[in-house]
């Protein structure tokens, strides 16, 4: 398997003008982004440029997420809050990210406001079973970030997002669990060895 850019991994953009939607419909995503307060789920990972991930996700508003991927990619994205940091276990580096530069932080707050001023809707698509949104920070410098939902019940079942190098990146959610209990252990980035480095040293 090709290896995933920090870019790419995060996961956390292309917008066309957006069709009617109805405020009913906006508030319906709003309503939904901003009644849950934690999440965790299994989650499978594809790239337009071929490359494939999986592994588990655990998020606690506001701002706490862990995406731990499953080997061969050996990646670790925790965010406590204050920042994220990126570890790339096969080669142990550490990179921290701002929550400004992630689409993704747009699921990680609080209170989300669809109002076409801080958050903007550029494209939109419903049907019986399906509602889809792009949704884009009006200020800029975050690219927009792409929302499926299962409409019976409305959950969250995928986003996506097009990386720097327009490498589109699909996530989506299986087995999700929403409003129980996380440890906060799970939000604390601690270093850990790579029994495979490890083994091939001795």
């Amino acid at each position: 398997m090709k290896k995933l850019s920090a870019a790419v991994v995060f996961c956390l953009l292309a917008a066309t003008s957006a069709p009617a939607q109805t405020t009913s419909e906006l508030r319906q995503i709003e309503n939904y982004l901003n009644s849950v307060k934690t999440l965790q789920a299994r989650f499978v990972q594809n790239a337009s440029n071929g490359n494939l991930a999986e592994g588990r996700l655990w998020i606690e508003k506001p701002n706490k997420i862990r995406m731990e991927y499953d080997p061969p990619a050996n990646m670790l994205i925790v965010g406590n809050g204050d920042f994220v940091v990126y570890h790339d276990r096969d080669l142990d580096q550490i990179s921290n990210i701002d929550y400004d530069d992630i689409p993704a932080s747009l699921l990680l707050g609080n209170t989300i406001k669809i109002d076409g001023k801080d958050i903007k809707v550029t494209d939109f698509y419903r049907d019986s079973g399906t509602t889809i949104a792009t949704l884009e920070y009006a200020k800029g410098g975050v690219g927009p970030i792409t929302l499926v939902f299962n409409n019976q019940p409305f959950e969250l079942r995928q986003w996506k997002i097009v990386d720097p190098q327009s490498v589109e990146v699909s996530v989506s959610l299986y087995g999700a669990k929403t409003d129980e209990k996380l440890d906060e252990s799970l939000f604390r980035f601690r270093r850990e060895s790579n029994p495979l480095k490890l083994k091939k040293g001795r």
